[in-house]
């Protein structure tokens, strides 16, 4: 067994899905993965357990319906810590991720990273195939999470994420309120002020090239009036670990 899992939410990511599982277990090192399937329509989930055979370091948790990338990836955290695994990763599905960082994001956290973020900003602007329009988006909503939480983190929204067992250990699950990429933004800004140490590791991001994007404007909208909310509640909320 590992001591490294890969947790994959899904959903209609029939393209990709065979492809991102063999590219990771092609990697030097031996990362587990998990996929939390909410109920895809095109046959994600039985994609996944055809290669179960091939790889016994593979494993599905299906869910019925789209509950959300946050509680998709709570519920990953959950199954990790049960099975005690040090270093628990989020990545996408699609590529936009490159699997290969996984490597430099667990190698952050070897050397003394509590939560390592593979960010597109901590370095310029590191982005392939996006629109103009869509890039500054980022980099203008990772400014605004700055300006209002006060947290140092270039990528804010960055979902490609190691986090060693200690952190989704101290931070209260059913706290997290979030569901949409608000989500991440929640997550950095609750490790931070439980006072882990969060770093940076460039990657350069690419867009997806197959499968369709899950953004929209609700998640928008979730995202830019959660950090205010978020920040307010934190003034009434205790962090000692």
């Amino acid at each position: 067994m590992s001591d490294s899992l890969v947790i994959i939410p899904t959903y209609n990511e029939k393209e990709n899905i065979e492809k991102i599982i063999r590219k990771v277990f092609s990697l030097p090192y031996l990362f587990e993965i998990l996929i939390i399937d909410d109920g895809s329509p095109d046959g994600t989930a039985q994609i996944v357990k055809n290669l179960q055979n091939e790889f016994p370091a593979l494993h599905i948790e299906e869910r019925k319906g789209k509950l959300g990338l946050g509680t998709a990836y709570i519920h990953g955290f959950k199954w990790a810590l049960a099975r005690k695994y040090e270093y628990i990763f989020e990545m996408d599905a699609d590529f936009s991720h490159n699997p290969d960082d996984l490597i430099k994001l667990r190698e952050a956290c070897v050397n003394g990273a509590d939560l390592s973020i593979g960010s597109r900003y901590v370095k310029g602007v590191n982005v392939v195939n996006w629109p103009m329009g869509r890039v500054l988006m980022s980099y203008f909503a990772s400014m605004y999470v700055r300006i209002i939480t006060g947290i140092n983190i270039q990528d804010a929204t960055a979902g490609f994420k190691c986090y060693t067992r200690k952190v989704l250990e101290t931070i209260p699950m059913e706290k997290i309120k979030f569901v949409g990429y608000a989500f991440q933004i929640e997550m950095k800004f609750t490790a931070i002020k439980y006072g882990f140490n969060v770093v940076e590791v460039p990657i350069i991001f690419t867009d997806r090239t197959e499968g369709t994007s899950k953004m929209s404007t609700r998640i928008f909208r979730e995202a830019f009036l959660g950090v205010i909310q978020m920040k307010i509640s934190s003034w009434f909320r205790n962090y000692k670990r």
